[in-house]
């Protein structure tokens, strides 16, 4: 009885070795399967000779040039990145912005170079290459700004300024946020809608990035409205914004290559001669990603 209770006890030993060997075997299976699914994307995309890259129109981010070809701050660096990575073509796809990130989860688009701010509820959605640049918020409004609003909540608070902003965007959110009445919020596929809007008096303001209507401002010629920052509640925290490109959720191997031609290329005499030519700033801090 005791050399067939010994006799167990080995045998239980031995199951115990094996189950946690099989266990460890396949965990390096899953693991390497993960990293071949990562890699596939990119893989795949070469083979190919042709990425898929989704962009919604907002000057000076991502527009359309005078020979209707893309172009802008993000199309731009996307072509420096794609030629790098050794992907011979791009296949160029608009997409309204608020349909971007399904887009992207749905496998349709590649990448989404359209300015897209990271936000925390988006990281949960989609991946981001390190942004490339810092950007502040502003409002277009008629001159003189005589609704007297600055912040979020006290464009929520005046309770009869109707601000447009671009369905889906950072703007949306924050007013949303604010308590802004959803009947005064008038929500536009682009920026070019918004501007008209507030043009023809449907909206007091268009909320935006500074460098949007900055650009809106000078290429249209609004000589009647101008362009103001829009400032932090008191104890809220600088809103400023980051622009990146974003990528599908599991496509963090093509993520990764895009960064490692991204990064030494942000703040280099090229990209501040790319970045010049659409009216902003070449980030200061190129170690930090963008000047942030």
């Amino acid at each position: 009885m005791r050399l067939s209770g010994g006799d167990g006890g080995f045998g239980k030993k031995s199951w115990l070795a094996s189950l946690v060997a099989l266990i460890f075997v396949a965990v390096a299976f899953l693991a390497n399967m993960l990293l071949d699914r990562e890699a596939e994307g990119l893989r795949g995309i070469r083979a190919a000779g042709v990425v898929r890259i989704g962009y919604a129109v907002e000057a000076p981010y991502a527009m359309l040039g005078p020979a209707g070809e893309v172009t802008g701050e993000a199309p731009e660096i996307a072509r420096h990145v794609v030629e790098r990575l050794g992907i011979a073509r791009i296949e160029w796809r608009q997409v309204r912005f608020e349909d971007l990130i399904g887009e992207l989860r749905s496998g349709t688009i590649d990448v989404a170079a359209a300015g897209m701010f990271v936000t925390p509820e988006r990281e949960g959605q989609v991946l981001f290459s390190i942004p490339t640049m810092e950007v502040r918020p502003a409002m277009l409004t008629r001159a003189g700004n005589t609704k007297g609003v600055g912040t979020y909540r006290s464009l929520a608070r005046a309770g009869d300024v109707r601000a447009a902003v671009i369905g889906g965007s950072v703007e949306d959110c924050r007013l949303q946020e604010s308590g802004m009445d959803d009947g005064l919020v008038v929500r536009v596929p682009d920026a070019l809608t918004g501007v008209k809007a507030v043009e023809t008096g449907l909206a007091d303001v268009l909320l935006l990035s500074e460098p949007s209507l900055r650009w809106a401002k000078a290429q249209l010629g609004l000589a009647d409205l101008a362009v103001l920052s829009v400032q932090a509640d008191p104890g809220d925290a600088e809103q400023t914004g980051r622009p990146a490109f974003a990528f599908g959720p599991d496509d963090s191997g093509l993520r990764d290559e895009w960064n490692k031609v991204l990064r030494p290329f942000l703040g280099s005499r090229e990209h501040c001669g790319l970045v010049a030519r659409f009216g902003l700033e070449c980030p200061r801090n190129r170690s930090a990603g963008g000047g942030l």
